[in-house]
């Protein structure tokens, strides 16, 4: 038992040597590393830091956290998020920079204070040039981008196009409009043409009309032209020329009552005066409205018909005023009517109302056809194609180009090397083909991304948010 006390004696005292041997081993050893490397500390717990595992939420991408849970807007679960490239170097960049001893950091701060002076004056100066404003680019590896689909069109200049279509309807072209009426009172004794919807040429007869007052004309004239045929071989000048200007007088009262001159020949030949009178038409037409009647007796203005002429025809039709843009005067149109489809009709806009329509709040327009087969009936129904193009030659960008914030409207620019600009843009005409006007913010042979540009968006904000995060950390 006693050497079985003193072996547990000795080996209790050799434990306690070795465990002083390499606390006197160690110590120097912590302290000369210590010594050498005042910033290891810093280092390994910025190392640490770099390797934080962030979480983010996949409806949320500005949610960033630093440990798992839920989305304080939606209440989703976090999902870790994968660090880019561009986010490493950055960081890599800021410990470096930490690590350089005072005296460089001033200097280096100097240097860096002018470099990002002229930093700014160059972006100035580039913003200035091309009209465009712009956020900072973001940098995506080549995998992500072919595995979202990014693809790009490129800015050019050329004049847009755009096909309108709408609806309408036929009427009456209300410059060929005729009345028939006369200028003294009387009674109509014979009608020629007794229906609506009759059609006549111009001179054909159209009633016979009783007047005593153009009986009383008819009198005077022949009096007076019988006196001037007595008195063509007087040599009494002055009754000569007092008879001829009763001549013209009662002629001129004729003429003004409409009575024609093949009338006025066919009294002088006659020599006897005509107890009715043929009203004629005066242009070629369709009779619309037939106030006439047999025995009716009319006044001076009464209208007994009322003619139109369907040699060309109106049409109206309604656009949005977002398309007023396009529309002008003289612009081509093309028309189909639903029971003949297939044939087309050609025309021309022939007048834009200054207006919006009350009822339905768009832009009423008159276009002219040509209708010399009279295929065209008013109160049709017609569709109509209107074929516009831009004045000049502009700037367009594809539509899917686009991202629309509600108050802003914004592209992203594709650089070389995976970086994504976002530029501003201010937005004008819509053309055919998904084109629409790049007013400003873009340049002939800019390249636009045209699809996966919401994700390159969530991206850009993602990286942001990290960024931010990362400063956040630095600093504190």
């Amino acid at each position: 038992m006693g050497f079985v006390k003193q072996t547990g004696r000795g080996a209790s005292r050799l434990l306690v040597f070795l465990w002083l041997a390499a606390t006197v081993a160690v110590a120097p050893a912590a302290m000369l590393a210590g010594c050498g490397d005042p910033e290891s500390t810093g280092t390994s717990e910025s190392g640490e830091t770099a390797q934080v595992q962030l979480w983010t939420c996949g409806m949320h991408p500005n949610v960033i956290a630093e440990e798992p849970g839920q989305c304080p807007i939606c209440g989703m679960n976090l999902t870790p998020l994968k660090r880019t490239a561009e986010a490493d170097e950055l960081a890599a960049g800021d410990e470096a920079a930490d690590d350089q001893a005072p005296a460089a950091d001033a200097g280096r701060e100097t240097e860096m204070e002018h470099e990002h002076a002229d930093d700014e004056m160059s972006a100035a100066s580039t913003d200035e040039s091309t009209g465009t404003s712009g956020g900072a680019a973001i940098v995506i590896d080549p995998v992500t981008i072919q595995n979202i689909g990014v693809q790009t069109a490129t800015v050019q200049e050329r004049r847009l196009t755009r096909s309108i279509r709408t609806v309408g309807h036929l009427d009456y072209n209300e410059e060929m409009f005729s009345r028939i009426n006369v200028k003294y009172a009387g009674w109509i004794e014979k009608l020629y043409v007794n229906e609506t919807g009759q059609q006549v040429a111009g001179g054909d007869p159209m009633l016979d009309i009783y007047s005593p007052e153009l009986v009383a004309a008819q009198e005077e004239y022949l009096l007076a032209f019988q006196n001037v045929k007595n008195l063509e071989n007087s040599t009494f000048e002055n009754i000569t020329r007092g008879a001829e200007s009763l001549l013209d007088a009662s002629k001129r009262r004729l003429l003004y009552w409409d009575v024609t001159e093949a009338q006025i020949r066919e009294l002088e030949e006659r020599g006897t005066i005509a107890r009715t009178m043929t009203i004629h038409a005066p242009s070629k037409g369709i009779v619309v409205e037939r106030m006439a009647e047999l025995g009716m007796r009319v006044t001076p203005g009464m209208d007994m018909y009322r003619m139109a002429d369907l040699s060309t025809i109106w049409a109206f039709a309604h656009v949005y005023d977002a398309d007023a843009p396009w529309l002008s005067p003289g612009l081509a149109a093309e028309m189909e009517l639903p029971y003949n489809p297939g044939k087309v009709y050609r025309g021309t806009i022939d007048y834009i109302y200054p207006y919006l329509d009350r009822a339905s709040r768009d832009i009423k327009i008159r276009l002219v056809f040509p209708n010399r087969s009279l295929e065209l009936k008013p109160q049709m129904y017609a569709n109509i194609r209107l074929s516009t193009r831009s004045v000049r030659p502009v700037l367009v960008i594809p539509g899917s180009a686009v991202i629309h914030s509600g108050e802003r409207n914004v592209v992203f620019i594709a650089l070389e090397g995976g970086r994504f600009e976002p530029r501003e843009v201010i937005l004008g005409m819509e053309g055919e083909g998904g084109y629409v006007q790049a007013a400003s913010g873009v340049r002939a042979g800019d390249r636009v991304v045209t699809s996966a540009q919401f994700l390159i968006d969530s991206e850009s904000r993602l990286q942001e948010a990290i960024q931010k995060m990362l400063d956040h950390r630095m600093m504190h």
